[in-house]
This record gives C-alpha cells, structure tokens and sequence, in this order.
C-alpha cells in the first residue's frame, strides 16, 4: 500500500470513528461537542456484506444533514464511486448511492468522505471509479418538506479484488417520521 492511499484510508476511518461516536453518544441521550440541542436519531442495518449506520443530524429551521457510514464487514472490499453509472462500468459495480422521498427533500449533492481512486477489473476495459478499501461516510444535505413521513432509499455494492463482489443493493427502503424540525426512524 503506497503511503498517500494509507493516508487517506487512515483519515477515512478516524472521520468514520469519530461520526459513530457522535452517533453513539446522541442515541444514549448525549449532545454534540458543540452544545448543539438536536440528537442525532440513528439506525443500522446489515445486507449484502456492508453494514449502513444512518442519522439525521445538524437541524436547523428545516434542513439538516443524512449521513451514512458504509462499512464492509471483511478486509479488503471497497465501495463503489458516488458518481459510478447506475448501471456500473461495461455492467461492473453500482453506485454508493442515497435519496429521499415523502417529507424529506434533497437539498445538495451526496459527498463522500473518501477519495476515489480507479482500478482495473478483468474482462472491463474502462478503469472503474471506486474508495479506499474499508468504511465510507457519505453525508447528504437535506429539508423537510412539511412534517410527516419519509423514506431513505440507499444503494451500494462491495467488491474485492481477490474474492469478487457482492450482489448489489438497490432501494434498500429505510423509514423515518419527520416532525416539528426532528426526525426519528422508523423500526426495521
């Protein structure tokens, strides 16, 4: 591994230690660093391989800021690009990707906290963008559109350049209520 892409996975995974932190310390009642009032309500879920932490945090008036870490369970599967193809590159891989509907708009772009970086598949011409093998925290400005009900809609593959892919997710439904300017999620 050449020092730069440890830099960067170093980086990734303390942003990523230092979100489920805060995520941990909102779900047991406590306030961010920065005195702010608003919990982060959270939850999880774990499907082909990955698991997704979610939690809606920073609001203010009537936007906020959805986050999801994705972390591979085994070492050495990475995520693919944000801004891969739906359909991926010559058929390979799916996009990390999240969207809201019901009471909860997009208001930007979903960012990511990694840098990708491409690699060569065998049988695919076209370098495939992907991050860093290991978690990936992507945060997705947003409002609320009224109070009510809301769905987050999350997509993603893993894959591994020793022992393949996994099959995609795609849509994976969560639900949240959204009220006087907070959220909760729904149960699984």
């Amino acid at each position: 591994m050449n020092v730069s892409l440890h830099v960067r996975h170093s980086r990734t995974a303390r942003i990523a230690a230092v979100l489920v932190s805060s995520v941990a310390l909102a779900a047991c009642g406590g306030q961010h660093s920065e005195g702010a009032r608003d919990f982060a309500p959270t939850t999880s879920f774990t499907e082909q391989g990955v698991t997704v932490t979610l939690s809606v945090s920073d609001w203010h008036a009537s936007t906020g800021t959805l986050t999801a870490v994705f972390t591979p369970e085994r070492a050495g599967f990475h995520l693919y690009s944000t801004d891969l193809p739906a359909g991926g590159v010559e058929g390979v891989g799916r996009p990390t990707a999240m969207a809201v509907t019901g009471a909860l708009a997009a208001d930007g772009r979903l960012a990511a906290s990694a840098e990708v970086r491409s690699i060569t598949v065998p049988g695919v011409e076209t370098p495939v963008p992907v991050y860093p093998d290991g978690p990936v925290t992507t945060a997705l400005p947003v409002r609320a559109d009224g109070n009510g009900d809301a769905t987050v809609l999350i997509g993603y593959a893993s894959c591994s350049t020793r022992d393949g892919c996994t099959i995609p997710v795609s849509d994976r439904p969560v639900h949240l209520h959204v009220a006087g300017g907070r959220t909760t999620f729904s149960p699984h």
